[in-house]
């Protein structure tokens, strides 16, 4: 029996590969966050890249709290199942005016998993709104692999430029429009970006992968922490929960900086 979503929600979530928007955070919740954040941006240099701001919840207590909240992973065991690992996160802040976009891509491009149970949630510490670059998915992509190639430029979050090689017919988009507070999922498969942030506000959002246990990854993989459930698969590395904010220098030369698109 589903905790929280409706077997409708489930449904549309496996038929489009994208569901939104789901409560997540109520708004004294929001506000503790978003200070973790800018603290965190503050310490970094006010302006770090999404590759400084990778995998926050294995260094920082209050992001590994914000992955494993209660509301979220109720969600997402109505999806993957009760065995939940938190696989991976990425802090993106698009500051008000910023160029920086995300090309259209798979996230399950980079891994190589066995199966797709992996569900990516986007919360958002801000509104996400169409003209301060919003998450965009295209409904019903994570049916099949694409092609992709790689094609770097300075302004894409993704290091590598990952984008999708083929032709797509971006008249279907969906532009993820959320309130602070609340979040999406989408699928391992389904191809999604964003444009740039055209507004005098900015957009911030943590996007925090889950994995069921039971699913093996090709590539290498960096820790895990588990979230939910039991772990009798281990096919990944794990590590205990942060009990606190680790000193930054440590924490920088502790772990291995990847960009977004190698998580």
């Amino acid at each position: 029996m589903a905790k929280v979503l409706t077997p409708n929600q489930v449904e549309s979530y496996h038929r489009d590969g994208v569901l939104f928007p789901l409560p997540a955070l109520n708004e004294q919740e929001v506000s503790h966050f978003r200070s973790c954040h800018d603290e965190l941006d503050r310490r970094l240099g006010d302006r770090p890249t999404a590759q400084q701001k990778g995998d926050c919840h294995l260094h920082y207590k209050w992001a590994c709290d914000l992955a494993t909240h209660p509301n979220v992973l109720d969600a997402v065991e109505d999806i993957i199942g009760p065995n939940i690992l938190i696989h991976s996160s990425t802090i993106f802040a698009k500051q008000a005016g910023d160029d920086m976009f995300v090309s259209w891509h798979q996230d399950s491009h980079y891994w190589g998993l066995s199966e797709a149970r992996l569900v990516s949630a986007w919360i958002a510490l801000t509104e996400s709104t169409i003209d301060n670059g919003c998450l965009r998915v295209l409904p019903g992509t994570h049916t099949r692999k694409f092609e992709h190639l790689e094609n770097p430029q300075t302004n894409n979050i993704l290091g590598r430029g990952l984008t999708v090689s083929e032709v797509l017919d971006e008249d279907g988009a969906v532009d993820v429009l959320l309130k602070a507070g609340e979040m999406s999922f989408h699928h391992a498969n389904v191809i999604h970006g964003s444009k740039p942030n055209s507004s005098k506000r900015p957009r911030i959002g943590c996007a925090i992968r889950y994995i069921s246990t039971a699913v093996k990854q090709e590539r290498f993989h960096y820790r895990v922490i588990l979230a939910r459930g039991r772990d009798d698969y281990r096919y990944y590395p794990v590590q205990e929960r942060p009990t606190a904010d680790i000193d930054e220098g440590l924490r920088l030369s502790d772990r291995r900086l990847r960009s977004p698109d190698q998580m």
